[in-house]
């Protein structure tokens, strides 16, 4: 996401030590991974971050700087909210450009340049290769429809892209289609590149989120190897895909609704190689036929999963059980009680520098998980939360299996956060049976 200034709203940066600064800026200049567009930053607990190109950085380059590169080091992910551009990246922002190039073309066409019409410029929007998705609060005064359409080829040239469209509030309904209209260009297709995974999709029919990239880098980096994942809202492959390219998991069970996401789906399976290591299951995932198949279940539906709960027991191995990953989000209003979070779409923001993002997790990381690393401070409100799911997912084990279970939360994960006191974030739940007693 680019703002106003042409600064992206946040940046993904690599967290070490002050002493061993030069030794990760040497090896992430050499395998081009360095963000040469944002500075690197010193944060409050005295660590460095960073800023690295997330479209190329892998897991791999994570574990070369923690055990090659500099041994000893803590190597964690962060976002940065509001990076500060280098120098080189100062001289002339697109933002600027398109309000100067815009005023030069309007006042051509013998209309007058306001500031009602400059308040009117696109603050921020998404860049998906050639193609600029404007946000909603843009270009909404009366004018600018006596200037279409060629009024998008301006903008387009400005900003150095090929295609426009623009965005409007994610519809209601089940599959959460984008509201989303071409301006210029005959298709929404585009295609990323995430840790070294393909994703193709239209962004007129498929959701896309930015803030999910820690997320899906910290998935990928889960011992699942030999494991059978289900993943319940799988949508393009945000999560199905990390599981089977990075993390190795051996089988995933898809689930989607939305027949637009399931044609990207099958499309990115196929980009990325692992299609004969995942079933589609099209339709509504409460109808699933499905059970005793998993080790693992993803659960990545927000506002709220708990829906697919009772589906993500079944699914869990009766004799081995496994790990559920529940998406959620929370309110922390403070001195309220806690609230289920309501379903309507909020402004979504990137975690503060703080929210530092750690690549390894308690539930069966590798060896050198017990170094010290950066941890992320946990909200009562998250807390309790996850004791009052815990306690549901226990009830609802014991009924689906006809025998007692016990859980253990391992970890709580944020993604990020929705406006003010709304966050994203992600438990990590050990579900397993009890063994019989004679």
């Amino acid at each position: 996401m680019e703002g106003a200034g042409g600064k992206p709203t946040a940046v993904v940066a690599v967290v070490t030590e002050p002493r061993f600064t030069q030794q990760y800026r040497k090896y992430l200049e050499k395998q081009k991974l360095l963000d040469r567009q944002h500075r690197v930053k010193k944060l409050r607990d005295g660590t460095v971050a960073l800023p690295v190109l997330r479209e190329v950085l892998l897991e791999q380059h994570l574990r070369e700087l923690r055990n090659r590169v500099a041994p000893g080091s803590t190597c964690v992910l962060t976002q940065l909210l509001d990076p500060v551009p280098s120098k080189k990246a100062q001289s002339y922002s697109p933002a600027q450009r398109l309000c100067l190039e815009v005023s030069r073309w309007v006042e051509g066409r013998g209309v007058t340049w306001s500031a009602e019409l400059e308040a009117d410029l696109p603050r921020s929007w998404q860049r998906h290769g050639d193609l600029l998705l404007l946000s909603e609060d843009c270009f909404q005064a009366k004018q600018w429809r006596h200037l279409e359409p060629e009024l998008w080829e301006t903008v387009a040239s400005a900003l150095g892209v090929q295609r426009l469209a623009k965005r409007g509030r994610v519809s209601p309904d089940s599959t959460r289609t984008p509201a989303v209209r071409m301006l210029l260009g005959d298709h929404g297709w585009v295609e990323h590149v995430d840790n070294g995974i393909r994703y193709k999709f239209d962004v007129t029919q498929c959701m896309f989120s930015f803030g999910n990239i820690t997320e899906k880098l910290r998935v990928a980096s889960l011992p699942c190897a030999g494991e059978v994942l289900v993943d319940l809202y799988a949508g393009i492959g945000y999560f199905t895909l990390p599981f089977l390219v990075h993390a190795e998991a051996a089988f995933v069970h898809a689930c989607e609704w939305n027949p637009h996401a399931v044609v990207a789906l099958r499309n990115n399976l196929d980009l990325n190689g692992v299609a004969d290591r995942c079933q589609i299951h099209f339709g509504d995932n409460r109808k699933l036929k499905l059970s005793n198949v998993a080790d693992r279940v993803n659960l990545g539906l927000i506002p709220s999963s708990e829906e697919g709960w009772p589906i993500a027991c079944r699914v869990l191995k009766q004799d081995a059980g496994g790990i559920l990953h529940i998406h959620q989000n929370v309110e922390s209003f403070p001195g309220k009680t806690l609230q289920p979070p309501g379903s309507s779409e909020m402004e979504e923001h990137w975690p503060s520098p703080q929210q530092i993002i750690s690549t390894q997790l308690k539930n069966g990381a590798p060896s050198d998980s017990r170094r010290k690393t950066l941890s992320v401070a946990t909200k009562p409100e998250w807390q309790r939360w996850a004791e009052a799911a815990e306690t549901r997912i226990a009830t609802l084990l014991h009924q689906v299996h006809r025998k007692p279970w016990k859980t253990q939360i391992l970890h709580i994960q944020p993604v990020k956060s929705y406006a003010p006191h709304v966050d994203h974030i992600v438990l990590d739940l050990e579900c397993r049976p009890c063994p019989l007693v004679d």
